[in-house]
């Protein structure tokens, strides 16, 4: 290949690229504010009871979408409508979290269908399978002679939750 002919491919190559940059800047301030099918990603702090549980690593932001059920839905709801750069403390009732406690939830299990490895504790968390094939985190509620209460409860059911939110992109 020529001298020019690479010149030119690679001036094209750029005049690409720069364009793509560009429009892709165009295309995130033209969705400044949150609406469902969006994809967003969020700074966020997670309190409960006062004790940060959760919360952005390294500000390495948090990425859902909207309108898939990948966040509890009192959090979608919550950063809809929010602006790129937009800041926001909210609040989540359980039932807009994870639920109230459901006492059906805690289920008494023979000890012979734990895997023999494990010796149960109250309060130790376990990993267990649904019908479904997903993974469920269990709580040790209570160890009984030859049984143990286990409190299949999401671990924040009954909380209110308290998020700390800076939305810093939408696509």
């Amino acid at each position: 290949m020529k001298r020019t002919q690479l010149a030119t491919m690679l001036a094209l190559f750029l005049t690409f690229f720069v364009c793509a940059a560009v429009y892709a800047e165009e295309a995130v301030q033209k969705s400044s504010e949150v609406t469902d099918g969006n994809t967003v990603k969020v700074l966020y702090t997670l309190t409960v009871d006062d004790k940060v549980i959760d919360k952005s690593i390294n500000n390495e932001p948090f990425e859902f979408k909207v309108g898939d059920n990948q966040v509890v839905p009192g959090f979608e709801d919550a950063v809809k409508g929010m602006k790129l750069g937009e800041k926001k403390s909210f609040k989540l009732s359980p039932a807009d979290g994870y639920g109230e406690i459901d006492p059906e939830a805690l289920q008494e299990i023979p000890l012979t269908e734990l895997p023999a490895a494990i010796v149960p504790t109250p309060g130790m968390t376990l990993q267990a399978m649904s019908p479904e094939g997903q993974t469920v985190i269990v709580t040790v509620k209570e160890v009984k002679k030859d049984t143990v209460v286990m409190d299949f409860n999401h671990p924040l059911a009954g909380k209110t939750l308290n998020f700390d939110v800076e939305v810093v992109g939408i696509l």
